[in-house]
């Protein structure tokens, strides 16, 4: 008897058999319960790293990972250096004759006694200009699902491990950012959007002082920008289970300034609404307070998007290796050209008009950086990428590993994994495609900071 052929699985499917699978018809209501059941998942998801209090920790560092990771010195010489000063922190262990293990708090100590009291040809304090402010990093891109908060976090990590001082904002109103650090927002006012606010609102003040004294009656200023005239962005950072790691978080509602960012521009035409975040962060003194701030945008770009690449130093692109991500990588920079050469366009007509210095916007580094990369089935179309783009191309990707996949299920990122978890090599390969985007960031960073020093040292000497 002939085998009957295999055809596809939508061949013959069966109208009534198709109707009682479909279930019933979807309302609005069903999406708020959708809502509250992911909400619980993600919530019991989220407390399988927290500890009784209901918050997260870090994990304790090997004296392994502290010699061969955070701080240049050999093994032996670490343990001696601790046991000839007791007044250091000597580590936990589960045993008395157990590994020691550090906590991030005393890691940064020891580093500053080594720094202080070690070899002057080691680097045990990553580089960092006195006298100039934090150097600002976007991670954008408007196509969703390249890596973007991944990269963001492990860049946050990375530099925290290496001793900067880091504060993370994220303008996502998804919050993915906040949730791998643990931040609890209720509410928009816990967010970047009275910041904006409190723009705008300074703006508008400054407005109806001129309009007062050409005798025009002043435009309104309501209850709500009133309340955020009170707010400092310090009100608004949270700590973190990182000790040298703050978090400026974000929640659904966030995105309410998407709509009320334009509105405030229609009624206060003068009011410059890209430089709003920019703006609070210098005249809060953010930027004395930490090493690095770290933007996390949304995957579209829209006002907050703009706000962030406006304050942004640099720009950071996460995308896969693939035609689609390429190609809507170079729709990205288009965008980002009509965007910011339209507002360049439209404040200069007046500046030239008036006189006064024309707007121009400048980054220090723009970088794409190939996200989940598989050489085995990427490689061609990734250097053929590297090619047709190299000045905007980072020159290290990141590879997809067994550890970048655990962190991420654990709601946590890949220098919060515990090695022991893992065999060994794949720990240290799941870190090493890390540490080289860190290193390759790194290296923008610093040379922005000494090209930013040796001008200010040209300018003093003249």
């Amino acid at each position: 008897m002939a085998k009957a052929p295999d055809h596809p699985p939508y061949f013959n499917i069966s109208p009534d058999t198709a109707l009682a699978d479909l279930g019933p018809a979807v309302t609005t209501d069903d999406f708020a319960h959708a809502a509250d059941m992911a909400g619980q998942g993600r919530d019991d998801l989220i407390r399988r790293g927290l500890n009784a209090e209901g918050q997260k920790t870090l994990r304790r560092f090997s004296t392994w990972e502290i010699t061969k990771y955070l701080i240049p010195v050999a093994t032996p010489h670490f343990r001696r250096v601790l046991k000839a000063n007791r007044d250091l922190p000597q580590g936990h262990s589960d045993s008395e004759a157990g590994a020691k293990w550090f906590t991030l708090d005393e890691v940064l100590r020891l580093r500053a006694f080594f720094a202080a009291e070690g070899s002057k040809t080691k680097e045990y304090l990553p580089y960092r200009p006195k006298g100039l402010p934090a150097k600002i990093a976007a991670v954008a891109n408007f196509k969703g699902g390249v890596g973007k908060t991944s990269t963001a976090a492990h860049l946050a990590m990375s530099a925290a491990l290496d001793g900067y001082r880091v504060l993370v904002i994220d303008l996502d109103s998804q919050g993915s950012m906040t949730s791998i650090f643990g931040g609890r927002v209720a509410d928009e006012w816990q967010t970047v959007f009275p910041l904006l606010a409190r723009d705008y609102a300074e703006n508008l003040q400054a407005e109806n002082r001129a309009r007062m004294g050409r005798g025009d009656p002043p435009l309104p200023l309501d209850d709500m920008l009133a309340a955020a005239l009170k707010l400092r962005s310090q009100d608004l950072i949270q700590t973190t289970h990182w000790p040298n790691i703050d978090l400026l978080g974000a929640q659904l509602n966030l995105y309410w300034a998407e709509f009320q960012v334009p509105v405030w521009r229609m009624q206060l035409k003068g009011w410059k609404l890209w430089d709003g975040l920019a703006n609070r962060l210098t005249a809060d003194g953010v930027l004395d307070d930490y090493d690095l701030v770290l933007l996390d945008t949304p995957p579209a770009l829209g006002y907050l998007t703009i706000n962030g690449l406006s304050a942004a130093d640099i720009l950071l692109i996460p995308l896969g290796a693939s035609f689609l991500e390429f190609d809507s990588t170079g729709r990205f920079f288009d965008m980002l050209h009509a965007t910011f050469g339209s507002i360049e366009e439209g404040e200069n007509l007046a500046a030239r008009a008036l006189g006064t210095p024309e707007l121009r916007f400048e980054w220090d580094a723009v970088r794409a950086v190939v996200t989940r990369f598989d050489a085995a089935q990427q490689m061609e179309l990734a250097n053929l990428m590297q090619a047709y783009i190299t000045p905007f191309m980072s020159p290290y990707r990141q590879d997809y590993t067994a550890l970048v996949g655990q962190a991420g299920e654990q709601v946590a990122g890949i220098y919060e994994a515990d090695y022991r978890d893992f065999n060994r090599e794949t720990y240290i390969r799941g870190r090493e495609t890390f540490d080289a985007t860190y290193a390759a960031f790194k290296r923008l960073l610093i040379g922005a900071w000494r090209r930013d020093e040796l001008a200010s040292d040209a300018e003093g000497a003249a």
